[in-house]
């Protein structure tokens, strides 16, 4: 059997962006985290996918919602990686965003956003992939905050 803590180590060595998965409440509420595991699954249809721990605060509002959000963050936004990090925290209040076509949240400033319709979403162990349609995106310029070894990095 594989180690857990072994098995993060190993992973830590993929270097990954950081995004902030979004989405609104059935009362309207914005909620959102932290995310690394996002990847794009289908050129046609465009489609991409998050991975979100079943023990997530936010897996139910993933669950009962008809779209989210992805914003890939700047090397800018170590903060707000932080704030949609940590529990017990309003991430909204002290960030900026708007609300994209879908209604989803959306961070401003990010160096591109996704907003998605729910194609499907898969338990497979502890995390659920939630996969999506892309039904509009934006893009910016700037350089991506990123992940490996356990800590932020950026581009040399």
């Amino acid at each position: 059997m594989i180690d857990s803590a072994a098995f993060r180590r190993a992973c830590s060595k993929f270097a990954t962006g950081i995004t902030i998965a979004t989405v609104t409440a059935p009362d309207g509420k914005p909620h959102g985290l932290t995310v690394n595991s996002f990847t794009s699954v289908s050129m046609t249809p465009p489609m991409v996918l998050i991975c979100i721990d079943h023990k997530a605060n936010v897996m139910d509002c993933f669950r009962q919602a008809s779209a989210f959000g992805v914003s890939i963050l700047t090397d800018q936004q170590m903060t707000a990686s932080n704030r949609f990090a940590t529990r017990g925290e309003d991430r909204f209040q002290a960030t900026e965003w708007h609300a994209g076509e879908s209604g989803a949240p959306l961070i401003d400033g990010a160096l591109a956003t996704f907003d998605c319709a729910v194609h499907q979403i898969v338990d497979a162990g502890d995390h659920a992939i939630v996969i999506g349609v892309v039904k509009a995106l934006t893009t910016a310029e700037g350089r991506p905050l990123l992940y490996w070894g356990s800590s932020y990095q950026s581009l040399a």
